[in-house]
């Protein structure tokens, strides 16, 4: 087996064990998504799109979100983790420094983006929260903490991608309704 699918069946091994139901299927989708956005994306993107979110699957490093008052200061931290959880993993297989520290970099960064690459991150990991995600964190959260969170992803998209996810369907009507008029007050005009 390869490197790469070693390293692949690892995350998905500790992905697997995550409290958050959604968070194995996110983390597949999410390379999907990077592969569809960029066809060529190399080993290290494809690993950082896997285990974005790792920190969520580990019950004693996960941050909690109530840590934090601000909550661009809690996705800055559970990026942080993530990285610091992949930089140890990614040193048991026998893997070029550069590419080991370019995953590091790119999972840091990816609430936020910030290089190209980073930005293919970012923008994989929202629309795959709006292709995976959001019908599960609309059912175990209130419909404003829905609404604020899908206000914050959605904003983060490019063009490109907040067209992407107009053209999603939910079939809750009430989820639907919801980020249509989300969208549509980003947007300043009925979607």
């Amino acid at each position: 087996m390869s490197v790469f699918k070693n390293i692949e069946s690892e995350i998905e091994r500790i992905i697997s064990k995550s409290e958050i139901p959604e968070d194995s299927e996110h983390s597949k989708n999410t390379r999907a998504w990077i592969l569809r956005l960029k066809p060529e994306a190399d080993m290290a993107l494809q690993i950082a799109g896997l285990g974005h979110d790792i920190e969520r699957s580990i019950k004693e490093l996960k941050i909690n979100r109530e840590n934090y008052t601000c909550y661009d200061d809690f996705k800055m931290a559970h990026a942080r983790n993530s990285a610091k959880v992949l930089r140890e993993l990614l040193a048991q297989y026998d893997l070029v420094k550069i590419i080991r520290d370019k995953v590091v970099n790119l999972v840091t960064h990816h609430e936020f983006g910030g290089s190209p690459e980073a930005n293919i991150l970012k923008e994989a990991d929202s629309i795959s929260y709006f292709d995976v995600n959001v019908q599960f964190y609309f059912q175990r959260n209130s419909k404003s903490e829905t609404a604020f969170r899908i206000m914050w992803g959605y904003q983060r998209l490019s063009d490109e991608g907040k067209a992407i996810v107009r053209d999603f369907s939910y079939d809750d009507i009430e989820l639907e309704t919801l980020i249509r008029d989300v969208v549509s007050e980003v947007a300043g005009k009925p979607v």
